[in-house]
């Protein structure tokens, strides 16, 4: 058994197994995608999905590092990850939360800031209470999440 198909079991009792497959389809193209621009720093899954606590209506929550967050301020990009259509747009200081529903009804908020958001001396208030909400780090080339992580556990 894959460790992907261990993650899906572990929550078949929450979670449809066809939405299940499907979140984890989503992180996967947007990890990937991610990881083929040369602007984007870091990206994370946060919140209910990252410690493993989800319900059959939790969102997806990522949140995206880019060193051009003017690149993202129409949805040009969300069309390449045909993730959906837009519902909302809200800033949050260093972080600009971004929503869509996709066409099985999920919603996914992607949060875009820029490396900033991640400085780890010291960590922002705000920024702590994300990570130790619950993190999974999905792309992290420079080891900057990493660190935030770390220093967010002392």
């Amino acid at each position: 058994m894959t460790h992907r198909d261990e993650h899906l079991a572990t929550h078949a009792a929450a979670i449809p197994p066809r939405q299940a497959t499907d979140v984890e389809d989503l992180i996967v193209r947007v990890t990937r995608w991610s990881a083929d621009r040369d602007d984007v720093l870091g990206l994370l899954l946060v919140g209910s999905r990252a410690r493993d606590a989800a319900r059959p209506d939790s969102d997806i929550d990522l949140v995206l590092l880019t060193k051009e967050t003017a690149r993202y301020a129409d949805d040009t990009w969300a069309d390449e990850l045909g993730i959906g259509e837009p519902t909302r747009v809200r800033s949050w200081g260093p972080i600009t939360e971004r929503r869509f529903l996709t066409e099985t009804g999920l919603e996914v908020e992607i949060n875009i800031g820029s490396p900033d958001w991640a400085n780890a001396d010291p960590v922002d208030p705000g920024t702590r209470r994300v990570v130790t909400d619950g993190v999974r780090i999905l792309y992290d080339p420079d080891g900057v999440l990493t660190e935030l992580r770390r220093a967010c556990r002392r």
